[in-house]
């Protein structure tokens, strides 16, 4: 009994059985953990990057380098995955029309399935985001009311509380998102375009970023109290206090003066 005893208190005891919570907590996380989107990612032909490339060559390669490795001005793509080129292309980003403080979206200039080809021999360089699937970015699947609470939380203070944009600093802003696809704000999510942070599945899972995308359907649809003013929150609300309230006391003042004297 004694020698049972002993070798229950042994002092290795808690080191082994620390490692073993640890195996046993590795083991869960691999079975219970939420897939990527690049786990759904569609497999590309070798046709459809033969003709990306092609196409890179004859519109990015100028910028990008040919090998899409970059130059001094200009950053890699490599890793940078399908999802950032079928954003950036996909919202007329890129091909970029003039330098500025930042890229500004214009009429799409390829079809979607150049796009796709796009996207697939950037993909084909490196590991990066994929694009999502339909299902990631379908809104009738997500939380709105949750959506809100994260986007208020992580996106708010660049896209204003209800998604109407906003000024950022040195001359770039946060874009209006109420007519960005659910596709492109997935893939903005995931690739941090420009000033934008990267929200990896880390940080937002894949159903939070559909609860975001579920809220943000529902913007832009009209103000249930009323005038909306822009949607631009206190600045052109209290404007509208200064100059329209404050402007009929000052006035109901002026004429009360004047019909009692």
């Amino acid at each position: 009994m004694k020698a049972l005893a002993a070798r229950r208190h042994d002092r290795r005891a808690p080191v082994v059985l620390l490692l073993l919570a640890l195996l046993l907590t590795g083991a869960l996380y691999a079975v219970l953990a939420p897939t990527t989107a690049d786990a759904a990612a569609p497999t590309a032909t070798a046709d459809q990057v033969e003709l990306g490339e092609k196409l890179f060559q004859a519109n990015c390669a100028t910028c990008h380098g040919p090998d899409a490795t970059g130059t001094d001005e200009y950053p890699s793509l490599v890793g940078v995955g399908a999802a950032a080129v079928d954003f950036q292309v996909g919202t007329g980003r890129m091909p970029a029309q003039m330098n500025g403080p930042q890229i500004q979206a214009k009429p799409v200039q390829f079809d979607q399935d150049q796009i796709a080809a796009l996207a697939a021999y950037v993909a084909s360089l490196g590991p990066g985001p994929s694009v999502p699937t339909a299902d990631q970015v379908d809104p009738a699947q997500g939380d709105p009311a949750n959506g809100l609470d994260l986007f208020r939380t992580n996106c708010a203070m660049c896209h204003n509380a209800v998604g109407a944009g906003g000024a950022l600093s040195q001359g770039k802003y946060a874009p209006n998102l109420w007519g960005t696809t659910p596709t492109h704000v997935y893939e903005a999510m995931v690739t941090g375009p420009q000033s934008m942070p990267v929200f990896n599945d880390a940080t937002l899972t894949p159903d939070e970023k559909r609860d975001i995308i579920a809220f943000l359907e529902l913007q832009g649809e009209g103000s249930p109290g009323g005038i909306d003013l822009g949607s631009l929150g206190p600045v052109s609300e209290g404007l509208w206090a200064w100059i329209v309230g404050m402007g009929l006391l000052i006035g109901a003042a002026v004429w009360i003066g004047a019909r009692s004297s």
